[in-house]
This record gives C-alpha cells, structure tokens and sequence, in this order.
C-alpha cells in the first residue's frame, strides 16, 4: 500500500479506513440481526414430497410462480414422491435451515402420523410450520360409465359386498386414504384398500373402473370432471363448490355429518431464522392477493385462506389430532 509522506494526509487515510470498516462491521451485524432483511439472494428451492400433478404440487407451482415475482428470485419446485411423502419430507429436514429449501405438503403432513408407528423425523419439532397455501375439498369420482350413480349407489354396492369392493388413495396414509376412511366409518361401510403412487395413478385407474371410488383433490380431478372422463358422486365440503357448482356435497345427500377437506402448506426445517419464516408467511399470504393466483385457485377449486404463523402451527396440531381419531376408528395398523 502506498502511504503519504504528509502526516495530515496520512490521519486522514486511516480515519476513512476505520471509518469504512466500522460501517462494514455494523451492516454485518445488522444482518445478523435481521438475517431476512436480504432473503432470499439467491435460488429457493420448494420439495414437494408427491409425484408432479398432485394437488400439493399444483399449489405449490402457482405459488412459486408469484414468489418469482415478489423476491426477483428463482423458485423452484423439485418432486421426491415416496414412502407416503416421507422422502421428500427427510430430504427438508436434513437440509441446511436457511430458507433456501422449503417443504411444500398436502394435509398428509398431518395424517402420516397417525399411519407411521416411527416417523423418521418429529412432525412437531424437526420442522416449523410457516404458510398455508389454500384448501380445497375432495370430490369423490368414479368411472363415468361404471354402476355407481349416486352416493346411495355405492353404500348399497357395499354393505350387499362388504370387503369386496375396492377404492384407492394415492397411497398408505395419505390425506386421501384418511379421508376415504373418514367415509366408509360414518357410512358404516368396509371396503378393500388399493393404494398407489400418487393422484394422478389413483384417478388413472379409477376411471379405468379398476377401483370404485378415489376420493381425489379437487384440484387433480377437476380437469377429468369437465372432461366428462369421471363421474362426480360428491364434494366433502359441507357445501357446494364454486368452481363446479352442479357437484352436490356429500353431506347434501343425507349425511349432514360428512366435511372433511384438502389443504396444502409450507413449512422450513427446524432453526430457520425466525425472521426468516416471518418474510416467507408474508409473502406467501401476500401471494393470495396476486391476481394470477386467485384465479389460478379458483380454476382449479382451491380457496385462499391466509394465516398467521401462530393460526397456521394451531391448525396443523388439531388436524394430526383430527386424523390420528379418524386412523384409531378405522382400526388401521400404523406401519
């Protein structure tokens, strides 16, 4: 480095210098402080644990798509189907808790704990609810051309072949699995269980006429729905849904008792800055007002339904309440 040979010159070098590295050093701990002031600087990356086409997965990429635009940053979603979203979900809580790979789940966050005797992670402590990304409810379909016509149909079908009828899940566990039990317990129906890899695999053969009914999202089957390729026997909402309104509700065709629905989050791995969890629950709820997402989700049957972080951490405690009753009544053996 050169240095001066005037003195005055010379005090006033090293004055700017350690004028310069203090403010350096406070910014440092300013962002220490608030390490979400700059998030995200870089790409995110959203792990959907399910296969792609899932009602997860269709949530996720509308949302990501608005995050692209609020961060001006890449938001990526990246598929690890398996294992009733348990891959995936390991793959989240063994990543770094920076913010820069995020979960993106459907209800069955909730529901595999009361399916799994061990879960390979603590559903209440390895990972921080952040957002919730929208409900939708399920719409039971079955084969446009097969036997059942209604609700009342199917109940008949099962209680003259009890055990003998089929219906399918998009796997052990799933929400869909859970909710299809939900049904058969208050119909006082029993039926065999045909679980596959995904929705899409579940719908696939269901209007094949390969399984009578799949209690499938909303979001995955409306496509087939309008096609005419399935028939509608009923919504699990307690009412009618507005993006196919001719669907009568389940509980409308005398069983008041039946709601039960579809929902998709986002959570982060455990010691994710707090303000960094808060940024991305902003954001995300701040999404539901993008123009693009309303009527993306109302498209496709989902309802914006924005949460605080504290809502959003005292709704996913009482579903995993409400699954593990509806597991313990259905008699399932936990794997």
């Amino acid at each position: 480095m050169y240095i001066t040979k005037h003195p005055r010159q010379f005090a006033q070098i090293i004055l700017n210098m350690t004028l310069s590295l203090g403010f350096a050093l406070t910014m440092n701990v300013s962002h220490a402080q608030n390490p979400g002031q700059n998030y995200p600087d870089r790409t995110v990356k959203m792990v959907v644990p399910l296969t792609p086409g899932s009602g997860a997965d269709i949530a996720g990429r509308v949302v990501a798509k608005s995050l692209n635009e609020t961060w001006k940053q890449s938001v990526i979603i990246e598929n690890r189907p398996g294992a009733g979203g348990l891959i995936g979900t390991g793959v989240v809580v063994n990543s770094e808790p920076d913010g820069y790979t995020l979960l993106v789940q459907s209800a069955s966050y909730a529901a595999n704990p009361a399916i799994y005797k061990k879960l390979p992670y603590d559903p209440l402590k390895s990972l921080i609810d952040v957002a919730i990304l929208g409900q939708t409810p399920y719409v039971m379909i079955t084969a446009a051309d097969g036997p059942y016509k209604s609700i009342r149909d199917l109940v008949a079908a099962a209680k003259a072949k009890p055990g003998e009828i089929t219906f399918a899940s998009a796997g052990v566990g799933s929400s869909t699995h859970l909710a299809a039990e939900y049904f058969n317990q208050l119909m006082g129906i029993k039926l065999i269980h045909v679980p596959y890899k995904g929705s899409p695999e579940a719908i696939q053969d269901t209007i094949a006429g390969r399984t009578a009914f799949y209690m499938a999202p909303l979001d995955t089957a409306i496509g087939q729905l309008k096609g005419g390729k399935a028939r509608a026997l009923g919504v699990s909402s307690k009412t009618r849904n507005a993006a196919v309104p001719d669907i009568p509700s389940i509980a409308e065709q005398g069983y008041p008792n039946f709601d039960i629905g579809l929902w998709f989050g986002v959570w982060a791995p455990a010691g994710t800055p707090p303000a960094i969890v808060a940024k991305i629950n902003q954001s995300v709820n701040q999404s539901m007002l993008d123009p693009e997402v309303k009527t993306a989700y109302e498209t496709k049957g989902i309802k914006a339904t924005p949460m605080s972080l504290a809502e959003f951490s005292k709704f996913v405690r009482e579903e995993i309440t409400k699954y593990q009753k509806i597991a313990k009544e259905a008699a399932i053996e936990p794997q």
